[in-house]
């Protein structure tokens, strides 16, 4: 049963991971050789691996992919564990995550330079209800971190999806430039897509270009 108690992390925040990987590792830049091989569209995914196949390998402004072990904490595979300990009090994020009905997920990102990055979020519950709800909150709570509006009903993105817009980063913020944050329940699976680019346009761009070719690899929900 879902009780109504926001998650306290910040998803879309986990993309920040990559900014002193961009600035003091040089092999954190290199392209990840071999793409992930999607599983059949008509079953869902029974493990984080499985789900991991369907990721996206690569994204429209051609970015190389970063390591996913040189990242801290590093990316790919997360079980519920992985994702409380984004949050302050990851004890309670806990319980918080299994009134969602929380299975497992995968990131992953892209990046060069460290105001140029790309992450991509999905992960799968129990139900479509937890999805929905999950993806909801999380959009909620980032519009509130970051104090963007939140747009609840993006031009031609499907039903279930919220987007915000940062234009200007504070100055003491951890965002290194303009940035684009969507979420969408989709089935029993939840999709984020968080772009840095050089203007809020390109970022849009790349989240929404991103996002499509995303839902597009998840099986029947």
């Amino acid at each position: 049963m879902i009780r109504g108690r926001r998650p306290r992390s910040s998803r879309g925040a986990a993309l920040l991971a990559v900014v002193p990987c961009l600035l003091a590792l040089a092999g954190c830049t290199r392209a990840v050789d071999g793409a992930p091989t999607a599983g059949s569209p008509s079953s869902l995914p029974a493990s984080a691996a499985e789900l991991g196949g369907l990721v996206v390998p690569e994204v429209a402004s051609g970015l190389p992919r970063l390591p996913d072990g040189e990242l801290d904490p590093p990316a790919g595979a997360k079980d519920v564990a992985d994702v409380a300990a984004y949050a302050d009090d990851p004890a309670r994020e806990l319980e918080v995550l299994g009134d969602y009905g929380y299975r497992f997920g995968w990131e992953r990102f892209w990046g060069e330079g460290p105001t140029t990055m790309t992450g991509v979020f999905v992960d799968q519950f129990e139900t479509r209800a937890g999805a929905g709800a999950y993806a909801a909150d999380l959009a909620r709570n980032d519009a509130e971190h970051y104090g963007a509006v939140l747009d609840e009903e993006p031009l031609d993105l499907p039903g279930g999806c919220r987007m915000l817009s940062v234009d200007e980063p504070a100055p003491d913020g951890r965002l290194t430039g303009p940035a684009v944050l969507v979420w969408c329940g989709a089935g029993v699976f939840s999709v984020g897509v968080t772009a840095v680019a050089g203007s809020v346009e390109d970022a849009e761009d790349e989240v929404r270009a991103v996002l499509a070719e995303q839902l597009d690899r998840l099986p029947p929900r």
